[in-house]
């Protein structure tokens, strides 16, 4: 017997309702506008019932494809490899960054005096559940970018100086943890999403529409 729709959780409802509009977007059932909208609605609901009603007009239920491609994009990404424990960045008046895609350490050690650094964690490829970030920012500024499904605790001690934490509490049961450790003087630090979930869902569904689109041509 199924299990009745108010007794099932509202996050695994809600990621099928995103899933089915992205597939019906995908394959040209809705518009651009409807999509955004629909998404807006399912992202912010609070019950079962309201997430399901989003769908009811769509028939088109994703496949088997679908949902390969949608690991392969939003899947955290870990490697199993363990080479490197560690990374320094350095910036002494002058500026250093890490971005693109890169496998996280262990342990990352960021030292910057009169300088900026950029850490980009969007692309990274995890090699570990728990990161630590050893910070030691003197008359810097430090930016730190996770993606959503990323878990951010915040340790930094601060002296005339600025923390902020703009990471987004979303459910982050299968994402790596990144501890931010150590001492901010008269500088500062900023922890935010460089890319929203939102964000991504179009992205993604917009890479579904046109490929869609490609296959339709070929036949």
């Amino acid at each position: 017997m199924a299990v009745k729709l108010e007794d099932r959780p509202i996050d695994q409802v809600r990621e099928e309702v995103i899933d089915q509009l992205i597939y019906n977007y995908s394959h040209a059932v809705i518009s651009a506008e409807a999509f955004e909208r629909r998404l807006d609605q399912a992202m912010a609901a609070t019950s079962n019932e309201v997430l399901v009603e989003l769908v009811t007009d769509l028939d088109l239920k994703a496949d088997i494809d679908y949902k390969s491609h949608k690991h392969a994009q939003f899947k955290p990404h870990y490697s199993h490899s363990s080479d490197n424990e560690s990374l320094q960045l350095r910036s002494i008046l002058g500026s250093n960054e890490r971005s693109g895609q890169w496998v996280v350490p262990k342990e990352i050690h960021l030292t910057n005096c009169l300088g900026s650094i950029e850490l980009d964690f969007s692309e990274a490829i995890f090699q570990h559940q728990h990161v630590t970030i050893y910070v030691n920012c003197i008359l810097g500024n430090d930016e730190i970018y996770v993606p959503e499904h990323v878990n951010v605790v915040s340790k930094l001690f601060s002296v005339i100086g600025s923390v902020e934490n703009k990471s987004v509490a979303l459910n982050k049961g299968q994402g790596p943890t990144i501890t931010i450790e150590g001492n901010v003087w008269l500088g500062s630090v900023e922890i935010s999403v460089k890319r929203t979930m939102k964000e991504k869902f179009i992205s993604f569904a917009n890479s579904l529409k046109a490929s869609w689109k490609e296959m339709n041509k070929v036949r």
